[in-house]
This record gives C-alpha cells, structure tokens and sequence, in this order.
C-alpha cells in the first residue's frame, strides 16, 4: 500500500517539488499550434503550475516567456505583437521570442534601461502540430526518433483536451490493459452512428475479421506482462482465444507521462498528460497513420463537436453526468455515457478526486503496469534528487537510438506470439509511404 508521503511526492510538480524538478527534465507540450491563429498568435498557457505567454513573432518564430512583464509585473498575455516581439500594454516594454527587451519607450531618450533586462524564455519546438518547451535549466534533452515525430505532417494529427484531475490518475488510465474489457465494453459490433470519434477498439483487430470491441467484451481476464525498455515499459495484454490463436495487444509507456497505444492496425496514438497544475491536466495526442493521410479537417471537425474552445473542455463531464443515459447502459455501452472512451476514462479518473487517495487503494494482478510504473516514477525522482540525469534524458546520440514504440492489436498465433507482434510491426513498416524508409525500432 502506498503511504501519504509517497503519493504527495508522486503528484506534486510544482515549483520546487521533488517530482516537479524531474518532470523539468524534460520537453513538454504546451499548445497546439492551432492554438495560433494569424489573428491573434499569443495565448496564456499554464503548465507544471507557472504561468507563461506562448506566441508566434511576424517572422514565424515561437517563444515562450514568463507571463508577468518584469517591469511592473503586467500581464504579457494580452501585449501586442509588434515590431518583432510581444510588447507589455502596461508602458510599452517590447520582447523578442529570446526574452530579449527590445524598447522601453516611456524612458528617457538615450536609456539603456532595455539593455539591462531580461524576460525568462523558454527553448520551443513545434512537432507535427504540438507545440513543446523546455522548462528546466541547462541544455535541452533531444527528442527520440518516435514515430509520431518523424511522420510527414499529412499523416500526423494533433488535439487535446482537459481532464479535471492530477495528471498521474490521468495516466495511469492508458497503462491499465485490463479496464478496456469493462469501462470500454460494447453490447454490439457495429460502428456507432453519427460521430465517428472515439473509434478505438471498434475496428478489426489486425490479421483477424473480429472487432476489438467483441476481444475485449468476451475475454476480460488477459494475461498481462510489463518488460522494462529504454523508454519507458512496453505492456503485453494477451488474451488466449483458442489453442490455435491469441488475441495481442502491445503499448507502451514513455516516461515520464506519456503512452503509445493502436488505434487500428494502420493508426496508433501518442498521448502526452501534462499537468496544468496540482489539480488539472491537458492530454495532448498526436494520431499516427502509417497508410494513408489524414483528413485533418474532418478529425478537427469530429472533435470540436466533443470539445469546447478556447479551453478544449469536454462538452461531457461532471456538470452534465458525463451524458449517462441508462437505457443505453442496459443495452449498448458498460457506462451508458456514449461511444467515446475519451468520456468513459474521464468519468473513471475525474471520479477518483482531484488528487486520487492511493492509500486506500487495494491493487491486483492487473494492476502491474501501474506498480511497475510508480516504482520507476519514484525512483527517477530520487535520481534527480541525486544530481542525476533521469531516465529518457536523452543526448543526439541516444535520442537517435529510440525509436517505435511498437504498437499492435492483432491476432497472433498462441506458441509463437512472441515473434508475431515483431513481425507485424515490420510488416506494416515494410509497406508504409513514409515510415518503410525509417529504422525498425526492434533492430540495433
């Protein structure tokens, strides 16, 4: 059982936190670069419980400072984006995407005020639709040869969503493989009508005509395996179907909080759950096709019936009883809360308490992944509290070296399901557009 202490070291990522030094290792997503638009591209982010101003300069460049102007302590959210830069409205102080101030036009003719002032930045990369900064202090790590990076933007596509809760409950979500069997259960096979969004598990499992939906619905004991890797844990949820076949089905944890999980068998998810504070966390994702391209408009237009702007808040939550009906939790969905598993892991998490007790939890064998997890959560931590550098703190030549994660729900055979997954994944790779040409993360 995990006592108090440990679970507020777990949780806790704000300034000057043990865990909130480790996340600041690390690249974070802080919007979505439709969250830009030529109108107005600036807008207040607020992540790992600071408050920053994201915006992109006439020139295309992004930065990210500090939110308040340290002239006067202003509000650098609403400035105006001119003559190269971000200037405060409060007296005119001007900021390029460095922190450099550039004007300081109240002042006396001939002031070199401006020379003498800094504001903090941040270093910010945009990756295929998500926009990352680094929050820590000393160099960068790099990024990982992952999929989801390397993909073309046509077969890439980035959203998000807010989620009412601490960011680990959050996570610990997708490195559950046993609870797609119950809260994603579906009474019926076929695709939903209307909205096609929330479609995991109601495809084909690859190399079979049998819809996820009927493997998790019929076979809800999977025998579960966690292997420690280089990025994190890659998860095995294998449900024996016949003598003959077995259902596989492989994610993957990438620390520190984010999973790579199948879509279908030509789509897989890159799912980021980054605290906003203590309290609340955005998902970000980025949809990975290894066939063909994305229709981004068509994905954006889905969602947006979902989710709210500006915020990206859930049409469904705790104010509307997340959409349950139980007429349809007698006769076509376990929850009764709609055919979205974005809805139905919201309830399941938002549910547990802003910041989830864990020491009154009683955990199971399907609960490995998440023990593995937190023992390396905690362990990074101390890590870090060492001087160390943590896990997937990654340097040009290692970050080269990481590559995948390998995804797949197929059916494989049951002696041999071991090599099949690996097979699968160089099969799809094989005949991919774009990701034939990249390294099979499975070979050196």
């Amino acid at each position: 059982m995990m006592s108090r202490e440990q679970n507020e070291l777990m949780t806790r990522v704000g300034p000057g936190t043990k865990c909130g030094a480790l996340m600041r290792h690390y690249w974070h997503p802080v919007g979505l670069a439709d969250e830009l638009p030529a109108e107005r591209p600036a807008k207040a982010v607020r992540v790992l419980g600071q408050d920053f101003v994201l915006f992109r300069d006439e020139r295309g460049r992004h930065g990210l400072l500090d939110r308040d102007c340290p002239h006067r302590g202003a509000d650098l959210a609403y400035g105006r984006l001119e003559n190269g830069g971000l200037r405060c409205l409060f007296h005119g102080w001007l900021f390029d995407v460095d922190g450099k101030c550039l004007e300081t036009p109240a002042e006396p003719e001939g002031s070199v005020l401006c020379q003498k002032v800094r504001q903090k930045s941040y270093p910010v990369v945009v990756k295929n639709g998500i926009v990352f900064a680094y929050l820590g202090e000393g160099e960068a790590p790099a990024f990982p040869d992952f999929d989801c990076y390397l993909a073309p933007g046509t077969h890439a596509f980035a959203f998000k969503g807010l989620i009412d809760c601490n960011w680990l409950q959050a996570l610990e979500v997708g490195i559950d493989p046993a609870h797609a069997s119950y809260l994603h259960r579906f009474y019926e096979d076929e695709e939903p009508s209307g909205d096609k969004y929330g479609r995991q598990f109601r495809a084909d499992s690859a190399d079979s005509n049998i819809p996820m939906t009927r493997m998790m619905r019929e076979y809800g004991r999977p025998t579960i395996d966690v292997e420690a890797t280089d990025y994190g844990m890659r998860l095995f949820a294998l449900r024996k179907i016949s003598e003959q076949h077995t259902h596989v089905r492989v994610t993957n944890l990438v620390f520190p909080y984010a999973f790579v999980i199948p879509m279908s068998p030509t789509m897989t998810i890159t799912q980021w759950h980054v605290p906003i504070d203590d309290e609340s966390c955005y998902w970000y994702a980025i949809f990975t096709s290894f066939t063909d391209p994305v229709d981004h408009q068509n994905m954006r237009d889905m969602r947006l019936k979902l989710y709210e702007l500006p915020d990206y808040r859930p049409r469904l939550g705790k104010h509307n009883q997340y959409g349950y009906n139980i007429g349809e939790q007698k006769t076509q969905t376990y929850t009764g809360m709609g055919f979205d598993i974005n809805v139905h892991d919201q309830w399941a998490i938002e549910g547990q308490g802003k910041i989830q007790d864990r020491t009154r939890e009683h955990l199971g064998y399907s609960d490995r992944a998440i023990v593995a997890y937190r023992r390396l959560l905690l362990s990074s931590i101390g890590q870090v509290a060492d001087g160390k550098k943590p896990l997937m703190w990654l340097d040009a030549e290692r970050a080269a070296k990481v590559r995948g994660p390998v995804t797949v729900d197929g059916m494989g055979p049951t002696n041999g399901w071991q090599s099949y997954w690996k097979e699968f994944d160089a099969r799809r790779r094989s005949s991919s557009s774009w990701a034939a040409s990249t390294r099979s993360p499975l070979v050196a």
